[in-house]
């Protein structure tokens, strides 16, 4: 009622009548019982399941130690000392997967899973000996080295640029072998029956001259000459690290020399990274020896002094191993001894090559991933054509072609020749080794007991890196 008395009367849907508002009624969308249960049921499942997961976890880890212990091979990496690590691996550089693996490589002959590289069970190596010499069967007993005869002086200095003859990969450390002195070397020693071939031979073999380069110091020298087995590898130009060996025996750590070559260049690069060489001359097991006036522009030739030469530069050695740069050897080297030499009677042990057998295939390859031009590639293959290498795959039913980055060998008289007559190829023509592997083999006739084995064997006595980075040439 107003304040005159007049009456008035409010609509009964007066939004303005607070008393008469009515609020509209909202349907609420009812969850999904099983999302508001989901905390449960997860809570339910994980205790029921959990106890068996666990059992079938701790189940797998006592197979996989079984199956370590029977492989007759712990593979824990053995404990690495601060000098050893740093020796190996460089956080500046890309991660090294396959560092201190010791894990064995098989495969499967006749159904059956085996060892590539049956090594003797670990008790054995330890009781392993070196061998006493015995007289070789070969009919080559004696080889002499050809050095200066011109009465050339031996007194000066080194000097990369005078050390190259005009037009000629050949130098005064290599000697200026002609194509005839060539031929002779292999025609006098190789190409007759075994029964003519003369007791004594001599041949160019590298440290031809006194000034030729690859000098070593006296207290360096004096080391190698205690070496009766060697492992040695190799770095010229600051190229790989260093990879400390593992999984020898302590009767191969107290009677096998490891020994790597360095240049000045590589000690710098080394040294830069805190990889400092020990009073002592070591860094981790490995024997630092550098060298200089290195006789090759070519890195890759360098490098084939001490893979090719080691019965040179080690005079007192019977065995070597030879691992290149960009592998960890892994394993015990008594034992690989005895595995591709001693146990089948072989002289030389080198792996075939995982991807082609002929000759002419391999140029091919190196041709069209330019490791060299195809113009020295050419003269090389001519002058084997003309040789009458033939185009064979296989010599006695094997491959001939060889991946050359592990050589074992016993150091005897036919063994040098061969690697004399090997090194003196990959002077002459290109330095990709797997070329004139083959040649060498075909023109010795089977003079040399060689073992060629399989590729996994290979893999089973390395753990490969790969190049860390490309070696840097020499300038004049």
């Amino acid at each position: 009622m107003s304040s005159n008395g007049a009456p008035i009367y409010v609509s009964d849907d007066d939004p303005e009548d607070p008393s008469r508002r009515v609020r509209p009624r909202v349907r609420r969308k009812r969850k999904n019982p099983g999302v508001r249960s989901w905390p449960d049921f997860a809570r339910r499942s994980v205790a029921k399941w959990l106890p068996a997961l666990s059992l079938l976890f701790l189940v797998c880890v006592w197979i996989y130690e079984v199956i370590k212990i029977g492989d007759g091979e712990i593979r824990r990496p053995p404990p690495v000392r601060k000098s050893d690590h740093a020796a190996t691996q460089s956080s500046k550089e890309k991660p090294l997967g396959n560092l201190n693996k010791l894990d064995p490589t098989t495969r499967v002959v006749g159904g059956v899973r085996e060892r590539c590289l049956k090594l003797l069970p670990p008790g054995e190596l330890e009781l392993l000996k070196i061998p006493t010499p015995m007289d070789s069967k070969s009919p080559l007993k004696e080889l002499a080295y050809a050095t200066e005869t011109n009465g050339a002086s031996k007194e000066g200095t080194f000097n990369l640029s005078m050390a190259y003859l005009e037009g000629s990969r050949f130098n005064l450390f290599s000697g200026n072998q002609t194509l005839e002195q060539r031929d002779q070397e292999f025609k006098k020693r190789t190409d007759l029956p075994l029964k003519l071939v003369t007791e004594k031979a001599k041949a160019h073999c590298g440290f031809y001259s006194e000034i030729g380069g690859f000098r070593i110091s006296d207290e360096d020298k004096s080391y190698m000459k205690t070496c009766e087995v060697v492992v040695s590898t190799c770095a010229f130009g600051g190229g790989d690290d260093l990879y400390q060996p593992i999984g020898m025996s302590e009767t191969s750590l107290q009677k096998v020399c490891y020994v790597a070559f360095w240049d000045e260049i590589t000690l710098a690069t080394q040294e830069a990274q805190g990889n400092k060489i020990d009073e002592r001359r070591f860094i981790g097991k490995w024997r630092v020896i550098i060298v200089r006036d290195l006789p090759f522009r070519d890195q890759r030739l360098n490098g084939k002094v001490p893979k090719m030469l080691a019965h040179r530069l080690f005079p007192n050695a019977r065995y070597s191993i030879w691992v290149d740069s960009k592998s960890q050897f892994r394993r015990d080297p008594l034992g690989v001894l005895e595995a591709l030499l001693w146990r089948s009677n072989h002289e030389l042990a080198i792996s075939e090559h995982g991807a082609r057998s002929s000759v002419y295939d391999e140029a091919k390859a190196v041709v069209h991933k330019n490791k060299a031009t195809p113009a020295e590639v050419e003269v090389q293959l001519a002058q084997y054509r003309r040789d009458g290498l033939p185009e064979d795959k296989r010599f006695n039913g094997k491959k001939a072609l060889a991946e050359a980055s592990i050589i074992v060998r016993e150091h005897t008289p036919v063994t040098n020749l061969f690697m004399c007559l090997w090194f003196n190829e990959v002077v002459r023509f290109t330095s990709r080794d797997q070329l004139s592997f083959p040649y060498v083999l075909w023109r010795l006739k089977g003079l040399t007991r060689i073992n060629m084995f399989p590729v996994c064997t290979r893999k089973d006595l390395v753990n490969s890196m790969g190049h860390i980075r490309k070696a840097k040439p020499l300038t004049s």
